[in-house]
C-alpha cells in the first residue's frame, strides 16, 4: 500500500513535468562508481518513459588526471582550470567523447533507453573560440599572464540537433568539447556547456549532480543542508566563502542559467539512492533547489 500511495503523490509531478526538458550534469566522479552510474541511468530512465525530455551532459576531470598520469602527459591546472596543450586536447577527445560518452551511452541501453553521444562539434551543437590569454590571480594574491592552449569559450548553442533527437525518443549525451568556425576542437568546461545547452533549450530545470547532498551553509557540516534558496541567498555564500573549490564553478554556471531563463537550478547528490526522482517527485525533494527569487515562486 505504501508503494501505491507513493505513485499516487509522484502523479501531480509527472502532470506537471511531462513534455518539459532537464538537463542533467555528471561530474566525473560518478564514472568511479559503477553501481552509482547505473542507478543514476534507471532513474534517468524513468523520467525518460514518462514523458520528460531529458539531455545528459558530462566531463571527466578525475579520469583525465589518471590517463594523463598512467601515458606521462603531464597536466598543469591554473587558478582551477586545466592548460589543454596539443597532447592534452588528445586525450580529452579519446577519453571525453571515446571512453566516457560510450559508458553513458551503454548504461543507459542496458535499461532499455535508446541514446546518442555527442560532442559540441557535432550537427554544430556549441560553436567557442579558443580563450585569449589572460590574468589569473593566484591564491597568494599574485597575478599571471596563462595561455590556456585549446581551451574554448562558448560562443553560441544549435539546438536543432538536440531537439530532432529528443523528439524522436532518444536521450542525448553531450561531452565537454566544442568546436570552431573552421573544424577546429576546444575544451570546454561542462559546467559551462551544460548552462549553455540548458539555456538554448529552454529547460525547465537544470542538474548538478555531484559529490555533495547540495549547498551547505557550513562545509565542514554535512547536516547543514540547504534545500531552498535563491540568487541572493547564494550571492551572500559565494561572499562569504561558503561556497568554494569546484562547487563555486557549478554555482557561477548555475546563476547564469538563471539569469538566462532556466527557471530552476537543482544541485543534488550523484551517489545518494534515486536523488533525482526524489527530487522531482516530492516535495521535500533530496537536494538544493535554486530559484530567482524564493519568495516569487513557490518549491
Amino acid at each position: 500500500m505504501d508503494r501505491v500511495n507513493n505513485l499516487k503523490q509522484a502523479l501531480p509531478y509527472i502532470r506537471r513535468h511531462r513534455g518539459k526538458t532537464f538537463v542533467i550534469k555528471l561530474g566525473g566522479r560518478v564514472f568511479e562508481e559503477r553501481h552509482a552510474l547505473l542507478a543514476l541511468a534507471e532513474d534517468i530512465t524513468l523520467l525518460h518513459n514518462v514523458g520528460i525530455k531529458v539531455i545528459v551532459v558530462h566531463g571527466g576531470g578525475p579520469q583525465m588526471n589518471e590517463l594523463a598520469r598512467k601515458l606521462g602527459v603531464p597536466q598543469q591546472v591554473v587558478g582551477g582550470r586545466r592548460v589543454t596543450n596539443d597532447e592534452t586536447l588528445d586525450l580529452a577527445k579519446m577519453l571525453f567523447r571515446g571512453k566516457l560518452n560510450v559508458e553513458i551511452v551503454s548504461a543507459l541501453r542496458e535499461f532499455g533507453t535508446l541514446a546518442v553521444g555527442l560532442s559540441g562539434g557535432d550537427g554544430g551543437l556549441v560553436e567557442a573560440t579558443r580563450r585569449p590569454v589572460v590574468q589569473v590571480q593566484e591564491s597568494d594574491g599574485s597575478t599571471q599572464e596563462v595561455d590556456f592552449g585549446h581551451v574554448g569559450d562558448v560562443v553560441s548553442v544549435n539546438p536543432h540537433v538536440l531537439h530532432t533527437l529528443t523528439n524522436a525518443g532518444f536521450i542525448p549525451v553531450v561531452c565537454s568539447l566544442a568546436s570552431t568556425l573552421t573544424g577546429g576542437i576546444l575544451n570546454v568546461n561542462a559546467d559551462t556547456i551544460a548552462e549553455r545547452i540548458a539555456i538554448a533549450v529552454g529547460a525547465d530545470k537544470l542538474f548538478f549532480l555531484t559529490d555533495r547532498s547540495g549547498l551547505l551553509e557550513d562545509a565542514a557540516d554535512l547536516d547543514s543542508l540547504v534545500s531552498y534558496c535563491d540568487v541572493a541567498d547564494v550571492e551572500r555564500m559565494l561572499a562569504a566563502g561558503v561556497i568554494a573549490g569546484g562547487m563555486k564553478p557549478k554555482i557561477n554556471a548555475a546563476l547564469k542559467a538563471l539569469k538566462g531563463g532556466v527557471p530552476r537550478i537543482h544541485v543534488i547528490s550523484a551517489f545518494q539512492a534515486s536523488s533525482i526522482l526524489l527530487e522531482v517527485f516530492t516535495n521535500e525533494g533530496s537536494g538544493t533547489l535554486i530559484v530567482n527569487d524564493k519568495h516569487e515562486v513557490q518549491p
